[in-house]
């Protein structure tokens, strides 16, 4: 008889997150969700709450948990909801959770997937930025304490299905020469670049192919996402900087391949929906029923593809360097292109800033070592502090 999965969904009110119980509520036999987190969607939680009936719900801002209480406590369902950031490394942890989806978007992620890492749980790794921020530690903590690592981001989870069974890091051994990295390019992968200076959040966010959250679809038309991705895949297949090409792909069906020194190039294709990731984590090693629309190739049509344009995208060099750099570096760009984003996001500086704030924080705040998380959140602490000096001056 099948055990049933224990959940914890870090993020639950996210894209990645709805998409996890779209997945999860077409497998009551497989799943049980044990908690849900969110910052303060607190109405989107409360419709979650209704309907899976988690033990724990935790938000962040206090009085988006105190409106929670209030609604569940009058509902009468037997949900606890809690409040802060160690309720989140709590319910990232609890004895009985097998599996965390790790959906937190940016920073604000690191540390529940860190206790979900140090308890060895199964990780459903959405939350880039740990594996930018702290790649090498938090592998270190995966590992010491034998914890499952599966990525959801399309990109490497088609890395993922493309790398032989049982990769045990080790690209050469297994007879890989690359990781090929697709990319969209994003809306503004042909807009004329004197125009860009005039792109609005609402122009930024209307991606082509995928629907994501703000934060990310910004990063998508930066090509900064790629960028983080790049250091991800160096930290998940301990691939190299110059093993790792970003290819652009306008059609986002083939979400990734893996070329071999044979000449052989493997390639998982499906319609970009994030449910397919989600489901191949969550029920690997089987494979499940997710409702995504089956790949029509002749509707298809063509694949085409492109090299990437630095001149065009600098995010992506910045990325490329802060991997090259090491240390801080990575932390650093994180951190300035979240105060980037947000800014733009609210009309505080244009788009072009973005790369150019991103670049001066490097530059201002340098690179260090590494040893602990309490490195890390200080790399954070420096670069967002200088990041906001840089756009007080812009101002």
């Amino acid at each position: 008889m099948r055990s049933v999965r224990n959940l914890t969904i870090l993020g639950s009110t996210g894209s990645i997150g709805e998409n996890t119980l779209d997945v999860v509520a077409r497998h009551p036999d497989r799943f049980r969700v044990v908690a849900l987190t969110a910052n303060k969607g607190a109405p989107k939680m409360l419709e979650q709450c209704l309907r899976f009936q988690p033990r724990y719900a935790v938000l962040l801002d206090e009085a988006s948990a105190g409106w929670l209480q209030a609604e569940i406590r009058a509902a009468g369902i037997p949900t606890e909801v809690l409040c802060g950031v160690e309720s989140l490394e709590k319910v990232a942890s609890l004895p009985d959770v097998d599996t965390v989806m790790a959906a937190i978007v940016g920073a604000a992620g690191i540390r529940p997937t860190f206790a979900a890492a140090s308890s060895g749980k199964q990780i459903l790794l959405a939350n880039k930025e740990t594996m930018v921020m702290a790649g090498r530690i938090f592998m270190d903590v995966v590992k010491e304490n034998k914890a499952t690592l599966l990525p959801i981001d399309s990109e490497h989870n088609a890395i993922f299905q493309s790398l032989p069974h049982g990769f045990a890091g080790d690209l050469k051994a297994v007879g890989v020469r690359r990781i090929l990295l697709t990319a969209s390019g994003g809306p503004f992968r042909q807009t004329p670049l004197s125009l860009l200076e005039e792109v609005t959040p609402g122009q930024a966010c209307a991606h082509p192919n995928w629907v994501m959250g703000r934060k990310i679809s910004v990063d998508s038309a930066t090509m900064m996402n790629k960028g983080l991705e790049v250091i991800e895949a160096h930290w998940l297949f301990e691939a190299g900087p110059e093993q790792i090409q970003v290819v652009v792909h306008p059609q986002s069906i083939i979400h990734s391949m893996v070329e071999y020194v044979d000449g052989s190039v493997l390639a998982q294709l499906g319609n970009p929906d994030m449910r397919t990731p989600i489901a191949h984590a969550l029920g690997f090693p089987e494979r499940i029923e997710t409702g995504v629309t089956p790949l029509d190739m002749f509707k298809v049509g063509r694949l085409d593809f492109e090299a990437p344009d630095f001149k065009r995208f600098p995010c992506l060099r910045l990325a490329y360097q802060a991997l090259e750099t090491g240390g801080s570096a990575p932390a650093v760009l994180n951190a300035a292109n979240e105060v980037a984003v947000e800014s733009f996001l609210d009309c505080s500086m244009p788009f072009t800033a973005i790369p150019a704030m991103i670049e001066e924080v490097m530059h201002t705040v340098g690179h260090g070592d590494m040893t602990t998380l309490d490195d890390v959140l200080a790399a954070d602490r420096l670069a967002r502090e200088a990041a906001h000096e840089w756009l007080a001056c812009l101002a």
